[in-house]
């Protein structure tokens, strides 16, 4: 069994968007094949992401997600596999909503699935890799029936 939790470090009430949300994830690690994992998703300001971007990755600025692999650095065996920690910088996620000319569930749907393949292994370096994952998130989105073309 898959166990995630969604923490909301902000003043924003994101409770109409977990429903949905949550029911991505599930879809998520059906369409991965992954079961027995563990996560958080963890929604922050702009601030407090451009801290994390700085501080982990060395890049002085506001970004939109950052995903930390856990499994990558473990060297225990557990039962379940621990996969790590997606922050969500939700005005990033707005900004980005009106910009691609979606909706702001699609948006943070979209970021949270993008971290999860992250966590998964996923990346977009090299342009075949970017093929594989960007061909992944939209098949789990569009799965699930949060498409750009109905404004999801």
């Amino acid at each position: 069994m898959n166990t995630y939790s969604i923490f909301n470090e902000t003043d924003e009430d994101m409770s109409e968007y977990t429903d949905t949300l949550k029911g991505v994830l599930d879809y998520a690690l059906k369409y991965e094949k992954v079961d027995n994992a563990e996560f958080n998703i963890i929604f922050v300001s702009s601030d407090k992401i451009h801290e994390i971007n700085r501080e982990y990755r060395g890049v002085d600025r506001v970004t939109d997600v950052i995903s930390f692999a856990l499994e990558d650095s473990m060297d225990i065996e557990l039962d379940h596999r621990l996969l790590g920690d997606i922050y969500i910088c939700l005005e990033r996620a707005h900004d980005q909503a009106v910009e691609y000319g979606h909706s702001f569930l699609r948006e943070v749907c979209f970021l949270s699935v993008h971290g999860l393949l992250h966590l998964l292994g996923y990346d977009h370096m090299k342009p075949e890799d970017e093929k594989v994952m960007f061909s992944k998130q939209d098949e789990i989105l569009d799965g699930y029936g949060i498409r750009r073309d109905n404004n999801g």
